[in-house]
């Protein structure tokens, strides 16, 4: 039997190996946001175990970074940026020309 070997020419098979780093980025962003978005609006226990499972997961293969890690378990845990006091900054336009 001859083992028969893809040519140079026939399209490559989409696997982990041949993507570009930061597409996978991008793709993992995409999956965890939507489970994410998904956690947030039905807020039931299937949701949230997808959502940690493939956070762990992308975290696991270095598709995202620890802080990003961290901004899905801060969610999890409950604390938004919306029960945060404001911070106190005051910004003018003087001296920018529109």
């Amino acid at each position: 039997m001859e083992a028969r070997h893809q040519s140079s020419s026939d399209p490559k098979a989409n696997t982990l190996n041949n993507i570009d780093p930061h597409e996978r980025h991008l793709m993992a962003i995409r999956i965890v946001g939507t489970a994410l978005f998904e956690y947030r609006v039905r807020k039931t226990e299937a949701a949230r175990i997808r959502l940690e499972c493939l956070t762990t997961f992308a975290k696991e293969l270095g598709d995202i970074d620890a802080r990003e890690f961290a901004v899905v378990a801060q969610l999890l845990a409950g604390k938004s940026t919306a029960e945060r006091p404001p911070i106190d900054r005051t910004y003018t336009l003087e001296g920018i020309a529109l």
